[in-house]
This record gives C-alpha cells, structure tokens and sequence, in this order.
C-alpha cells in the first residue's frame, strides 16, 4: 500500500469476473477489507477467508442496504457483457442489468466515498481513418451493451453521497485480458490454437487492449486519487493492430502466426449464405455475421489522460500478457 493510501472498506459487485478476482486480491494486498455482492453462491475457497461474502440482487433493496452498510469504495462490475447478437429480446436484459441495477446501487451509496464504475471504449464506436478517440470525443454506442452503458455513466457521474459530495468515478475500459479471459477473445485464442484463424483484411485494424491485472491497479488508484465526476479511459498505453496481437498469441502458444487472409465482403457474402441455410438445418455456425464486425472492427483509444493525471503507469506488455493468459486457459474441446 502507498503512504497516500488510507486502508477502506470496500464493496465489490461482479467479483467473479474477468476483472473481479484480481481487483478483489489486489486490495485484500495492500489491506483493504473487502465485501463482495453476487448474486449467487461463492465457492468455498474463490476468495481470501477474510472477504465478507453478501448473496443477494442488485434489485433488492434489503440486499442492497445489507451491501453497502459502512462502505468507503464501491467497485462496480456487476453488467450483462457483450454477445454477438442483435436480439431485441434481449434489450431489456440489458436495460435492467447495467442501467436500473446500477441506479439502484447508487441509492444506497450513502456513506461512499468513491463508486468506480467499470465502463467500455466500446461507447465511442468505431474509428475512421486514423482517429484515435479520447476522453472529449463524441460517442456513437451501437448495441444494447455499449448504450446501456453510457446510460448508466451519466448516472455515475452525477452522483453524490450523504454530505452531498460528488463520488462517481468512470473507468472507460480498453478490451480486456488475462487468465479469465472471455468472449470474442476466448473465441480467438481457441481459433488460434486449434489453426483455424485466418486474418481478415489483413487484420490491419486497430485494438486497444489491457491486461486485468493493470486494470485492478488502475481501479484502486482512481478511488484513491480521482476526483468524483471524472472520466477516464483506462489502456495500457498502445493501440496494436489485430496482427499485433494475434501474432503475440501465437508466439504464446507456440505456433506460427496464420499466412492468409480473406477479403471482408466475399466473406460476409458468404456468411450471410451459409447463415441462411445453418438456420434451416438447425446448425449453429462457429461465426455469425456479429462476430465478423467484432473481428473487423477498428478501435483505437487514449489512455493519457488517466496516466497524465493520476500517474497511472502499466506494468503487463502484450507478449508477456497474453503468456500469462496462456497458463490458465483450457483448450480441451
């Protein structure tokens, strides 16, 4: 723990996540007690001993005051991620998981000093041309996960605790990864594996990455430091095109980066055919066209200002990153 750090109560929603257990294992590090709120049962020995474990909804208010009693940092992780489908069926889901559970939280952030709410550059949309996105940017979320989001920001933002003191702080994450990698991620480390990834495009898109143990160290600086109010995109400092990494993956797994490329419109030509006709067999396809625009997609984020003004300085590359993600990851089929 720094000098400048007070030791804090702190409560932590979604802690099973990707981000979750290294956040949570962080501060228990440095001496913080922590509270964790899930919805389901914990398994015997996820957690250190001394973590105080809460079961409930995020939409129960007894749960809720239960949580939040006497808590200094709330961390909030707690969201329905992204999926490669444009179901409207699933709009509501979303609405009610990372918008209504999110205001409801922050009812009973009375005696916070801090609420840190986990967000996503996926909120700005996609870059054109050479354009690198930062804090000042226009958004343009495109599907129900990144525009629930930046609903809930604006909640976060303009929230206040019981002295009526600006708490809310949000931490625009670039994607991340590490040894609870999921997703579209999961999905390429796998493709990878197993030979089956081939570029598109020539993969010359752009990403914006950082790995989960860098984002735990940034979310316990901004409760410590941040002003309430604040935005902050959180990288680890480059923007890497899709070969970079794919090529950092495969010295991981020990395999040759993949030789050929395919053309993006052919492609999705033949996508939406052979979608058209897995939905009339009743075949589910290992890539839809969603994950095709995932796969494409050109991203590229700032993270200066967050290292400008807090001092935020990552410690995990992307080779040794993606080795240690390589460790814990299981490739049986």
């Amino acid at each position: 723990m720094s000098h400048d750090e007070k030791l804090k109560r702190c409560l932590v929603t979604g802690a099973t996540g990707v981000v979750g257990m290294p956040l949570v294992s962080e501060l228990i590090r440095r001496g913080h007690s922590v509270r964790l709120l899930s919805r389901h049962t914990v398994s015997k020995g996820q957690f250190p001993v001394d973590v105080e474990i809460v079961i409930g909804d995020l939409h129960d208010e007894k749960t809720l005051a239960t949580a939040t009693d006497s808590i200094d940092w709330i961390f909030h992780l707690a969201a329905k991620l992204h999926v490669n489908s444009p179901d409207d069926k699933l709009k509501d889901e979303y609405f009610q998981t990372n918008v209504a559970a999110t205001r409801n939280l922050l009812k009973f952030a009375t005696s916070a000093e801090k609420f840190i709410f986990f967000s996503t550059i996926s909120v700005y949309g996609k870059s054109e041309g050479n354009y690198i996105f930062d804090e000042t940017s226009a958004v343009s979320p495109a599907g129900f996960y990144a525009e629930t989001k930046f609903l809930a920001e604006k909640d976060v933002l303009a929230s206040r605790n019981s002295k009526g003191e600006q708490i809310g702080v949000v931490l625009r994450l670039g994607a991340v990864y590490g040894s609870r990698v999921k997703g579209n991620y999961l999905r390429l480390l796998h493709a990878i594996k197993k030979g089956r990834f081939v570029f598109v495009d020539g993969g010359t898109n752009r990403r914006t990455l950082i790995h989960q143990s860098d984002v735990a160290r940034a979310a316990i600086l901004a409760a410590t430091k941040a002003n309430g109010g604040t935005l902050y995109n959180v990288t680890d400092g480059r923007i890497y095109t899709v070969r970079e990494i794919v090529e950092a993956i495969c010295i991981a797994v020990g395999r040759r980066s993949p030789r050929f490329s395919l053309p993006r419109s052919p492609l999705q030509i033949a996508l939406n055919f052979a979608s058209a006709i897995s939905g009339f067999l009743g075949i589910s396809l290992p890539i839809n066209s969603e994950l095709l625009k995932k796969l494409v997609e050109d991203i590229a984020v700032s993270g200066e200002k967050f290292r400008r003004e807090l001092g935020f300085e990552p410690t995990v590359d992307l080779k040794d990153g993606w080795r240690e993600t390589l460790k814990n990851i299981s490739f049986d089929d």
